[in-house]
């Protein structure tokens, strides 16, 4: 029925019907949905006091916003059932295991370490790779793959255990958050020493919420102070009773720096696999599961770390991970060796892939090329269309005096973040006790020691806060989320700037910033040893100009090893110069920084004066 709308705009009327649309749909999609002509939701959510194009995707509220005023009720899909829906259009079953009782074969368990900071996680890990490295490997080269494999005798049978190496319960979490069900045992170390500490009870807790049985590793037993017991009593309150107190928690005590009871560890894992767990899958089916990191390697382009959870991945077959696709051209195990093919709970290092895909994203094996393909663009599309849906202008201390006057914000939300407590606090009081006025009102919503994170972050992008970093820096992917959610984050080393800039920001009187202006980049090669001035670099300058008494970054394979060096010295054949252009040749002194070698980059750059808008 055809009823007129706001500003006669003629549409069809729901009367309470559901439309179900994927995050970040836009108005042709919603059109599309209920036989309408786009134009005219355009005009519609006009009338509305929103400006959006047809093709434009549009958030979740906007388009909950339209539904109302047409009497629809829109249901967002969520990313896990609109891939689903995706696999299912191409008759693609993930995660689950083909044929009957009897296809099913016994698999290793999966485990993931987790623990407090500091107890010892790593150092556990790099012991069971000692106990279980091959004596006759390869120049004794272990390659870092993500994910391991050992072997662990068991009543007189060999058992296999693999390991996932995630950098702790937010990783494990993250992958849980996106339907990747990659874990069946977590091994949560707790130091003899210290006893359950916060993180403790944090990855406690995220391994409770995956329903995944845990075993207790108290490790640091040989060092003074140390009380296995303790710590024993502590995990009871939390649900954590060992055995011989009368539960079903394992509690064994080890040493990961000396490498004692590390075997009666794997032995506890197996045994707890055994007597909790069912784990078997199909071997013969196409392989599915789950990537569990990848990068982007100099030599070998995009490679990625699988964990295949059922099935059998073979060379030369055509896989799909999250929005990558490719055939595999070689699979590594985590030795370095290459594999022809990696059955069910074997972790596999994969070449041959068009991208990096994420971690946490699933992988299948597809008969075609082409259908690899179609699925990952659809796949790359969803996630492109939700980013840009997400893409809100967020509050920034540049713009927030016109945001002041236009009375769209009337207090500013922070987030502090330190390298120590006391500054932390001392910075809090300074800037609770600025006075700039009724207008507005400051308020720190968090304060916190350590680096900015991922939650902190997800924290300002849903208060509109400014992130402030003294003397520490965002760590891991907290830059990419911040630059992607929009939100301000801001770095300092002095008290007095943070102040300052606040109470600039506050009345409107914000200074001119600098920004980093590259001027050229140099590549060595040659080096070129001096008893007087130490190494000196000989370059060709590939692109801009190299000045003396400029900054410099030295670049290594694509990494920063080096900052804030100084171009001190600067030649042409026997001659000193001031500057050196493109496509010639030349000698550089760093200084007293010696650590050089040939192909490394030298990048030159100033701080320039960056005007507000």
């Amino acid at each position: 029925m055809q009823a007129p709308s706001i500003g006669g705009v003629m549409l069809p009327r729901g009367n309470g019907q559901t439309v179900r649309l994927s995050r970040g749909a836009s108005l042709t999609d919603f059109a599309e949905k209920i036989n309408a002509n786009p134009a005219s939701l355009v005009q519609v959510m006009f009338n509305l006091g929103e400006m959006v194009t047809a093709t434009q995707s549009v958030s979740d509220e906007t388009l909950q916003l339209l539904a109302d005023e047409m009497n629809y009720v829109v249901e967002i899909v969520s990313p896990e059932e609109e891939d689903r829906e995706l696999l299912e259009s191409f008759d693609i079953e993930f995660g689950e295991d083909e044929g009957g009782e009897e296809m099913l074969v016994a698999r290793p368990p999966v485990v993931t370490v987790m623990g407090h900071v500091d107890h010892g996680k790593t150092r556990l890990l790099d012991a069971i790779r000692k106990t279980n490295v091959v004596a006759g490997e390869a120049g004794g080269i272990t390659q870092h793959i993500g994910a391991y494999q050992v072997s662990t005798e068991v009543n007189g049978e060999e058992r296999k255990i693999t390991f996932i190496d995630t950098p702790g319960h937010e990783a494990f979490t993250a992958m849980r958050a996106r339907g990747a069900k990659s874990t069946d045992i977590a091994i949560l170390v707790v130091a003899a020493n210290d006893g359950v500490m916060p993180q403790t009870i944090e990855a406690l807790n995220h391994a409770k919420a995956a329903d995944v049985p845990i075993v207790v590793a108290v490790n640091k037993i040989d060092v003074e102070g140390a009380d296995p017991t303790k710590v024993r009593g502590q995990l009871t309150e939390y649900g954590l009773v060992a055995e011989e107190y009368g539960g079903d928690t394992m509690f064994v005590d080890i040493s990961a720096r000396h490498g004692q009871n590390i075997d009666e560890l794997l032995e506890a894992v197996i045994l707890t696999a055994d007597a909790s767990l069912d784990l078997r899958a199909n071997a013969e089916q196409d392989a599915q599961g789950i990537a569990i990191e990848a990068h982007l390697d100099r030599g070998r382009g995009a490679v990625a770390t699988v964990l295949v959870q059922r099935g059998t991945l073979r060379v030369g077959e055509t896989m799909v991970v999250g929005d990558a696709y490719g055939r595999v051209r070689a699979m590594l195990d985590d030795n370095g060796n290459q594999l022809e093919e990696a059955g069910p709970s074997t972790p596999v290092l994969v070449l041959g892939l068009t991208n990096v895909p994420g971690a946490g994203d699933n992988f299948l094996v597809v008969d075609e090329d082409r259908t690899a393909r179609q699925i990952a663009e659809k796949r790359a599309a969803r996630e492109r269309n939700a980013a840009f849906a997400k893409r809100t202008r967020r509050v920034s201390l540049e713009d927030l005096d016109k945001v002041l006057k236009a009375g769209q914000v009337q207090q500013l939300n922070l987030i502090i973040k330190g390298d120590a407590s006391g500054s932390v606090e001392a910075l809090e009081s300074s800037l609770l006790q600025l006075d700039v006025g009724e207008e507005v009102d400051l308020r720190v919503l968090h304060r916190g020691v350590g680096a900015v994170t991922e939650t902190d972050i997800d924290l300002a992008t849903g208060s509109d806060a400014i992130v402030i970093g003294f003397n520490v820096r965002a760590d891991g992917r907290a830059t990419q989320m911040a630059e992607r959610e929009g939100v301000d984050v801001r770095y300092y080393s002095v008290i007095y700037q943070v102040i300052e800039e606040i109470e600039a920001a506050l009345k409107g009187m914000l200074k001119p910033e600098y920004e980093e202006v590259e001027l050229g980049t140099a590549e060595i090669r040659e080096i070129f040893r001096s008893s007087k001035l130490g190494n000196i670099a000989g370059v060709l300058i590939r692109s801009g100009e190299v000045r003396r008494n400029t900054k410099a970054r030295l670049i290594r394979d694509g990494k920063v090893v080096a900052e804030n060096l100084t171009i001190e010295g600067l030649r042409r054949f026997k001659d000193d110069v001031t500057e050196i252009r493109e496509g010639f040749e030349g000698g550089i002194n760093l200084g007293s920084y010696n650590d050089i070698k040939v192909d490394d980059v030298i990048a030159t750059y100033e701080m320039r004066e960056k005007p507000r808008g």
